[in-house]
């Protein structure tokens, strides 16, 4: 394994994050910015990638976290070289970064519980990915282990560390962090970590997920701080009669003074990526811009 000077030394050239000195940067999961397509919460938006970022220039953001999910598989830019140029000439006319693709296609083909074949091809992918985020300008990949792709059993995770353990010998090459979403609870989720000591393996930490599943993100920091890498912003309430829904920021189960007392915690200086609640379709600006304020307090 290399070491962790020489991963840092591989990753700078490779990082596509928009700087502005000591302040804190604010994007957006992509399709927020767009109507929901055919009734989907979360998902590539095929019908209006291209517009999203001058809606990210206008809501002030800095940059768009790219979705790749088997919805938008066939009309994502990422996978066409035409098509590429025309997402690299939108980056640079809006100044919008994309330093994070967020791996929801392992959401619908999970890398557990699936046959020794299906598996085969869906590491496959994972590693083809890689490469493919770096050229987008991504510093990192979010993988998700949550909702259908959630690790519930020892074998699982026996096999998801074997599949990580794998797809950093090409992150080393092509210096790309994974940033893992899982669903453990604290100790659990920092027991598995240690089975991977690697610098190139991170947490993406989600303010929703945790309020929703009922934890406490001092208690989760204190856990395994050490490890974040990345940071999704979103407000979940936890229903008394079991279930969670997405609401507004502030209106839901997450306690704000202690997600930013947890994240100051760290030092953290990534980026904040907004994946909150969705407003009225066709006035996604103006909500994104209500959200944006609401964090803006809570981080100043």
């Amino acid at each position: 394994m290399v070491s962790t000077k020489a991963i840092r030394d591989i990753l700078i050239p490779a990082m596509d994050f928009p700087s502005t000195g000591s302040a804190p940067v604010f994007g957006i999961m992509q399709g927020r910015l767009s109507p929901p397509e055919d009734g989907r919460f979360q998902s590539f938006p095929r019908e209006s990638w291209r517009e999203e970022f001058p809606r990210a220039k206008q809501a002030g953001l800095r940059y768009l976290e790219w979705i790749h999910d088997e919805y938008g598989r066939t009309a994502n830019p990422i996978f066409s070289a035409d098509r590429l140029g025309e997402f690299d000439a939108l980056k640079q006319q809006y100044s919008i970064a994309t330093p994070a693709l967020c791996g929801d296609w392992f959401m619908d083909f999970p890398l557990i519980r699936c046959t020794t074949e299906e598996l085969a091809a869906r590491e496959h992918h994972l590693h083809e990915l890689i490469p493919i985020a770096k050229r987008i300008g991504a510093h990192h990949m979010v993988l998700p282990f949550v909702d259908q792709s959630s690790i519930k059993t020892e074998e699982e995770k026996s096999q998801v560390v074997d599949v990580l353990r794998r797809a950093l010998s090409m992150a080393e090459r092509e210096g790309i962090e994974l940033h893992l979403e899982a669903d453990f609870n604290p100790q659990d989720f920092a027991t598995f970590l240690s089975r991977i000591e690697h610098p190139l393996l991170k947490v993406n930490w989600d303010s929703g997920n945790s309020s929703g599943l009922g934890y406490v993100a001092t208690d989760e920091f204190a856990a395994y701080g050490h490890r974040i890498g990345s940071v999704h912003i979103k407000d979940r309430y936890k229903k008394p009669e079991g279930g969670v829904e997405t609401r507004p920021l502030g209106t839901g189960s997450a306690d704000f003074d202690d997600v930013f007392r947890a994240i100051r915690s760290i030092d953290y200086k990534g980026g904040y990526t907004l994946q909150v609640a969705r407003g009225d379709p066709g006035d996604e600006v103006k909500f994104i811009k209500t959200q944006l304020e609401f964090l803006r307090r809570h981080v100043s």
